[in-house]
């Protein structure tokens, strides 16, 4: 029988969206986003146009790598392509249990844990750590997932300023929590520079605490054979737990945590992101596999991010354009204004460079920028054609 429709209109007067998206407009705050419809390494084709892609964090270049694209074929024909149920239940093949096994092995602890992605591995671990009655320090300039994370967990949380192993030292000594989490990402997403590991296990030690680390945007990326920044700096403690990405560097998708034993056993059975998802399908899991591999061997494209480093910051920017310190593929070019960020990625587009404009909230109010990615896909050449259109769009009208 057909369903009538409604002959009175709700009341929905207290929902604005539209208001509310004129104000986001009106701010210069609205995101687009925009159709690719073809990758071919650092190029894109985005709505008709071919652009050179400024904006990616594949890191290393393998996204469309030949080995990683055969793996997932080879994976496709043998376990198709879902995992038909949660890790608890039926998912968890014989492909999950190879990759945790070598992840372990390649960050150098004693076990890990496979997520399908990085946004609800750390909204799950946070909460499985600690709870009501604990403490949560937070780095000013954290990802959301770890935000998000520490607010589902009821645990009390202390926001310390950017970066300050001080500040947060004598926060640690004043608190009276039952258990204390610090939480921090090993390499900031916005800014690109590094967490000081070193101290922050130390102040871990001293006040009985556990370091998380997100290390999102340094896994394959840095350390011996691309393996992470905790193994950059040489940071090893079973006080550390330790999480990193696979969509970025690595190419593919997911995420992973890895510590001692009984922390992650612990995490399987507490994280509710974990035990209340479908899992990723094993073609994913192989397919990481495959990565981890050439990650390892290819040291040549950690070379080439490191010499797109220097080049760039070498370079001269044109005068408002802040270039902060950082020695990562993430090189945020501070404009300050809204409005004059988004001109200037407007005027980077239409001479084909796709370089993003960044907004509060995901940075502080003032500090909009562009978020120029590096890549191993890059030849040098595609950079210097990127800083001949900056010096060039600079100077066009509402950039400079």
């Amino acid at each position: 029988m057909p369903i009538e429709p409604a002959t009175m209109q709700p009341d929905i007067s207290a929902w604005s969206f539209a208001t509310d998206i004129a104000g986001l407009d009106r701010a210069h705050l609205r995101r687009r986003r925009r159709v690719v419809e073809h990758y071919d390494g650092a190029r894109l084709q985005v709505e008709g146009r071919e652009l050179r892609a400024f904006c990616s964090n594949d890191y290393l270049g393998l996204a469309q790598h030949p080995a990683l694209v055969e793996a997932a074929r080879e994976a496709a024909l043998r376990w198709g392509v879902g995992a038909t149920a949660s890790p608890q239940v039926c998912g968890h093949s014989a492909a999950h249990e190879a990759l945790e096994r070598e992840l372990a092995a390649f960050v150098g602890m004693p076990r890990a844990l496979y997520f399908y992605a990085g946004f609800p591995a750390n909204v799950g671990i946070v909460p499985a750590l600690v709870g009501r009655g604990d403490a949560v320090f937070s780095d000013a300039l954290n990802h959301a997932c770890l935000i998000d994370g520490a607010r589902l967990s009821r645990a009390t949380i202390g926001i310390y300023p950017h970066g300050d192993a001080d500040a947060l030292g004598r926060m640690l000594a004043a608190s009276t929590a039952h258990r204390k989490l610090i939480a921090t990402d090993a390499v900031f997403s916005m800014d690109g520079d590094l967490a000081p590991l070193r101290a922050l296990l130390d102040l871990a030690r001293r006040h009985d605490a556990l370091l998380l680390v997100d290390d999102a945007h340094g896994f394959g990326v840095h350390g011996p054979e691309g393996r992470g920044s905790a193994a950059l700096l040489a940071v090893r403690d079973p006080r550390l737990i330790y999480m990193a990405t696979l969509g970025k560097a690595a190419g593919v998708a997911g995420a992973f945590v890895a510590g001692e034993e009984s922390a992650v056993e612990w995490i399987l059975q507490r994280a509710r992101s974990y035990t209340f998802a479908t899992a990723a399908p094993a073609l994913i899991a192989e397919t990481v596999r495959a990565s981890l591999r050439i990650i390892a061997a290819d040291d040549w494209r950690r070379a080439r991010l490191r010499e797109l480093v220097v080049m760039l910051r070498a370079a001269r920017l044109p005068a408002g354009w802040h270039l902060p310190p950082s020695l990562t593929p993430i090189q945020p070019l501070i404009l300050g204004d809204n409005a004059t960020a988004l001109a200037a990625m407007e005027a980077l587009w239409n001479r084909g460079f796709w370089v993003p404009a960044i907004r509060p909230p995901t940075v502080p109010e003032g500090s909009a920028r562009l978020r120029l990615s590096l890549s191993a896909a890059h030849a040098p050449a595609d950079l210097a054609a990127l800083l001949a259109a900056i010096g060039d769009c600079a100077s066009g009208p509402g950039v400079a």
